[in-house]
């Protein structure tokens, strides 16, 4: 058995709508979301990858790793701007930060 592009399409559209119902039932908790939100940029991925791979063409292959590094960093500010909030709000609820200062 082998898979055809429509196998790797399929699987990168069920991870992108499982992303986009995990953001819209849960808009509670900011690690769900930022996870959600990796969900969607991985299965951007897999359809650059799939797309590049059965093209013949590498563009799509590097292109994905900038937006793994920028996903990386993107995660990294996420997570610290996370611990910065708990630290001071003692809690990570989004309802809650509506009483940010600028």
């Amino acid at each position: 058995m082998t898979l055809s592009l429509s196998h790797y399409l399929v699987l990168g559209a069920i991870l992108f709508s499982i992303a986009i119902v995990g953001i819209f039932l849960n808009r509670k908790n900011i690690i769900v979301l930022l996870m959600a939100i990796e969900l969607m940029l991985l299965a951007v991925n897999i359809n650059f990858i799939a797309f590049s791979y059965y093209l013949g063409d590498a563009a799509g292959q590097i292109f994905v790793f900038f937006i793994m590094t920028v996903a990386a960093a993107e995660a990294a500010i996420g997570l610290a701007i996370l611990v910065a909030l708990f630290r001071n709000l003692d809690t990570i609820n989004v309802e809650d930060l509506d009483s940010l200062k600028g």
